[in-house]
């Protein structure tokens, strides 16, 4: 009997026990997180539950094994499992504590800051240095393993002592895959780059969805996903919408006729413009940048808060500019010119030639969308 309820005892027992402590701590988070609204580390610490009961556990069982008397043909391999298990459990927790505690830090710095920019770039850094951490604990947990082998504790001692981190990084980034980790450092911290902006790589146009130390994901207006080596953005050149301010100037251009009511044009520029909510009313403009035998290139410049409102605002000018048009001033759209050529004075209406013949007269004709006779 004494055989049977010692094991029953000492593992029932710290099951119990690890059930209980796990309920209580969870218990005394949740009335923390409903305390302290504003924050949400005690709402973000109950994620760790799971590796923190599998701590206790994993110690207990470990700490009270041998009173068990349980398996002790097998005593070295349970002991090492439950000591693997702890060590496992150990960075598990870790882990997820310091996620609680990162991510708490960048929740109260983007209500306290109202710059997008800024707030884009902390999120960079911080998504970041969670990637750091959790390879750092991850590595320290494998040498932690190795060492409970005496076939390899020369390997984990050499891999905490002798090299160490710095060693481990130093060796494994002279490949060339490990060259995107301190690019991925580089854009992190060098602001190159952040989460959210709006860049446009190799003719695509996009906004930044995801940055890792080995990648970068760009979401495309067309909800695309565009997967590019960290690297690319170091070596390479790039544009970067969301630079400094996201602030934006776009331009619409039209091909109208000559005799095109260029007043009125930017009168119902003005009027478009204070319609269209996307507008920033900065500025606007509409200037003659261009003729042609045929027609005049006329630009509108307005301007938009970001990207996306930029585009609104294009688009709309466009639309309404070219309707209105057609509307009331229909003789302003480009047309084709079938009247004479007009020579100059003294002039015959043919072309001498050389040898006496005359050429015949001239007509112009240019095709454009609209023919008028």
């Amino acid at each position: 009997m004494e055989n049977l309820l010692r094991p029953l005892i000492v593992v029932g027992g710290s099951v119990l026990v690890t059930l209980f402590i796990g309920w209580a701590t969870d218990l005394l988070l949740s009335k923390a997180d409903r305390r302290h609204p504003e924050t949400p580390l005690w709402g973000l610490l109950r994620r760790g539950r799971i590796p923190y009961q599998l701590v206790l556990c994993a110690a207990l069982l470990r700490g009270s094994y041998d009173e068990a008397e349980l398996l002790q043909e097998h005593r070295v391999a349970v002991g090492r499992t439950l000591t693997l298990v702890l060590i496992g459990a150990a960075a598990w927790l870790a882990i997820r504590m310091a996620a609680a505690v990162v991510e708490t830090s960048y929740s109260r710095y983007a209500r306290v800051h109202r710059d997008a920019a800024r707030v884009r770039r902390v999120r960079t850094q911080v998504s970041l240095i969670m990637r750091v951490v959790s390879a750092v604990v991850g590595v320290v947990a494998v040498a932690a393993m190795l060492l409970t082998f005496p076939a390899f504790r020369a390997a984990g001692a050499s891999l905490l002592a002798s090299a160490g981190i710095l060693g481990i990084v130093a060796g494994v980034a002279a490949q060339s895959t490990l060259s995107n980790m301190f690019a991925g450092f580089q854009i992190a911290f060098g602001d190159m780059v952040r989460i959210g902006d709006t860049v446009v790589v190799d003719g695509e146009w996009g906004t930044v969805e995801e940055i890792t130390l080995t990648f970068l994901t760009v979401r495309t207006w067309d909800e695309r996903r565009i997967t590019m080596p960290v690297s690319y953005f170091t070596s390479k050149p790039f544009e970067n919408w969301s630079r400094g301010t996201p602030q934006m100037t776009g331009t619409v251009y039209w091909h109208v006729d000559h005799s095109a009511p260029l007043d009125a044009m930017r009168e119902k520029l003005r009027d478009v413009l204070r319609e269209c909510p996307a507008w920033d009313g900065r500025a606007y403009g509409l200037d003659v940048t261009d003729t042609t035998p045929n027609t005049l290139q006329v630009r509108a410049l307005v301007t938009a808060k970001d990207a996306d409102d930029i585009w609104t605002v294009r688009v709309t000018v466009r639309e309404r500019m070219v309707r209105w048009l057609c509307e009331e001033h229909p003789y302003a759209l480009p047309r084709v010119n079938t009247a004479d050529a007009t020579l100059p004075p003294g002039r015959s209406n043919g072309l001498a030639f050389p040898d006496g013949a005359v050429a015949p007269r001239q007509r112009r004709v240019h095709e454009s969308p609209r023919v008028d006779r």
